[in-house]
């Protein structure tokens, strides 16, 4: 009697779901945020120029690398804490859907990449800005959220890093007006962000000690101060950057925006008023009246900068 050798088996194909579980850990819907990268570009007017636009392009194609870079690599470190965690633990590396080893190779993978592309913008700085955003999110997540008021101030200096990565990208120079608007518009968005937080997660529910340690120093009525007194003082700088830059027409076009701005202002408020703003991101887009004001803002800056 013969016997026939066994057969090789094949590779075992990738579980189901592993490449979805790759592309929900590098957070594709948190890219909105770095659409910022265009607003330095912008209000200098350079957006005209070809090269201009693919070197905003690129920088923002690095931030998107470097952003989803620092979500894998964090996943992979939190993997034990998070699956003892009644929210985190659906995360696909908690979950076991994507393995430890992969997202942390992944995610160095596209640190690297995002900072390599910065370089082909022809100068250090972008990659500079890229290379301190990557060490902010990952001191944010080791030790800054855990500081109460700090963790504010880390998560509005990554909004503006972006902002000033746009500039670096296309090499002009960033205003004192320009990072005065952006750093208290990303305050007044983050204080907003945390009172919404703190509503709606309740400070009752024994659960939210093992989501965000830091809401338990915060109360609704300090969050709604940081917010009164950041978008008043956004609003002044805002007003003053409108008129005292800017001359003839484009001066006129610049202060219609003020209008769409502070109605943009005003409305955000009201949501976050309202329980919303735990995802500033997904509310410009889905609440009609900031979506509408943001466009008009923007209409009226186009105007101002490349009309006249």
């Amino acid at each position: 009697m013969t016997t026939t050798a066994p057969r090789r088996t094949a590779a075992a194909p990738a579980p189901p779901g592993r490449l979805r579980g790759l592309v929900r850990t590098c957070r594709p819907r948190q890219w909105v945020k770095n659409l910022l990268v265009l607003a330095a570009p912008a209000a200098a007017g350079v957006l005209g120029r070809p090269s201009a636009v693919l070197d905003v392009v690129l920088a923002f194609v690095a931030f998107c690398l470097a952003a989803s870079g620092t979500y894998l690599v964090n996943d992979a470190r939190d993997a034990v804490a998070d699956r003892v965690h009644p929210r985190k633990r659906s995360r696909p590396v908690a979950a076991g859907v994507v393995p430890v080893g992969l997202a942390y190779a992944l995610g160095v993978a596209f640190l690297v990449l995002g900072v390599a592309l910065s370089l082909l913008t022809g100068g250090w700085e972008l990659a500079a800005v890229i290379a301190a955003y990557v060490a902010l999110t990952t001191a944010y997540s080791l030790w800054l959220k855990h500081l109460a008021i700090v963790d504010l101030v880390s998560v509005a200096a990554g909004f503006v890093l972006r902002a000033v990565a746009g500039a670096a990208a296309v090499h002009v120079e960033v205003s004192s007006w320009f990072l005065t608007v952006a750093t208290l518009g990303s305050l007044f968005v983050v204080a907003g962000k945390r009172e919404a937080e703190l509503r709606n997660a309740g400070l009752a529910n024994p659960e939210l000690g093992g989501s965000r340690l830091t809401l338990r120093s915060y109360t609704r009525e300090f969050l709604g101060y940081v917010r009164a007194t950041t978008s008043g003082a956004l609003l002044v700088a805002y007003c003053l950057w409108a008129f005292e830059l800017h001359e003839g027409l484009s001066k006129v076009a610049f202060g219609l925006s003020i209008v769409p701005f502070a109605v943009g202002i005003l409305r955000y408020a009201m949501l976050v008023d309202g329980g919303s703003g735990e995802a500033p991101e997904e509310i410009v887009f889905d609440d009609r009246m900031l979506l509408v004001s943001g466009l008009l803002v923007v209409a009226c800056l186009g105007v101002g900068v490349y009309a006249f």
